[in-house]
């Protein structure tokens, strides 16, 4: 059984535009801050994660480039299920490096899993189609 939800197209646009916000200029901030943000993980209960991964300078410049990139592919609202996917998978070792276990990151922690829930709704409901 299906039921139907009646949404307001200009509410999903705007949530979009919304959550894109965020990785555009957390991007621009991996790209221009590296060494900040390096410092910041040195900093981090679970840098472990990031150093498993690779080398943390490498790994923020890739990181800023795929917020970018698809942060701004999921802002026009191109493939915005694989955008959401995709950000979501830089998303969340993000997350779990720099916010989880740390006492003074808890509203960032839980901006981040908001973020997440925006992202879950693109990535389970098929807006490129509703939208049209």
């Amino acid at each position: 059984m299906t039921d139907k939800i009646l949404i307001n197209r200009h509410s999903i646009q705007l949530l979009r535009i919304l959550v894109s916000g965020i990785f555009l200029v957390a991007g621009a901030n991996h790209l221009l801050n590296t060494e900040k943000t390096a410092n910041r993980i040195e900093k981090a209960s679970f840098k472990g994660i990031a150093h498993f991964f690779g080398e943390p300078e490498w790994l923020i410049a890739l990181s800023g480039i795929v917020m970018l990139a698809a942060g701004f592919i999921f802002l026009i609202g191109y493939k915005t299920k694989w955008a959401a996917i995709i950000l979501m998978m830089v998303l969340i070792p993000i997350t779990l490096t720099v916010q989880v276990g740390q006492i003074t990151t808890l509203g960032p922690l839980f901006k981040n899993i908001a973020i997440l829930g925006g992202l879950s709704f693109f990535i389970m409901n098929d807006t490129d189609n509703l939208l049209k």
